[in-house]
């Protein structure tokens, strides 16, 4: 894992050697979200980030690749979030990231997150190509001419036995 010992709201990559599967999850919560790790030849890999809520301690992450799952230590330095822990965290000299999603974002896709501007949302439709074909049309008439002569031979059936 970079860093060996995250700081709150700190980026972290993980990865993991030993696994014959080609992706697996990194699962913590100490972690914003489960993190997807894929790659291949025993080496997976991937990222996530540390919340930012989170008090200094050891957390278990659960990894799972395959059919084969085992448990690991993550630990998380005492300094606050966004400063260094060999700076002077009284002067403010350290970087500040500033806030972190302590959780997934919920976001819409295709323009419907909240607030999105609507009057520049629009949809394409292909002026060729986009519709049925003339197999499919006669097809489809084949069809409905079949469904109309099996409800008429129905119906004359019915008003024969009932009259």
């Amino acid at each position: 894992m970079a860093p060996a010992i995250p700081l709150p709201g700190t980026d972290v990559s993980l990865r993991v050697r030993g696994c014959t599967a080609s992706q697996g999850t990194a699962v913590s919560s100490a972690f914003v979200s489960d993190a997807r790790l894929t790659g291949g030849q025993d080496d997976l890999s991937g990222q996530t980030r540390v919340r930012t809520s989170l008090k200094a301690g050891a957390y278990d992450v659960r990894i799972t690749c395959a059919d084969y799952s085992f448990t690991g230590r993550i630990s998380v330095d005492e300094s606050r979030p966004g400063t260094r822990p060999d700076t002077d965290s009284d002067t403010g000299s350290g970087p500040d990231t500033g806030p972190s999603p302590v959780a997934p974002v919920h976001a819409g896709g295709g323009g419907t997150a909240a607030g999105a501007d609507t009057s520049t949302l629009f949809a394409t439709v292909a002026p060729t190509g986009s519709g049925p074909g003339a197999a499919q049309a006669l097809t489809g008439l084949a069809l409905a001419g079949c469904a109309a002569v099996t409800v008429g031979a129905l119906r004359s059936r019915r008003s024969r036995n009932d009259g």
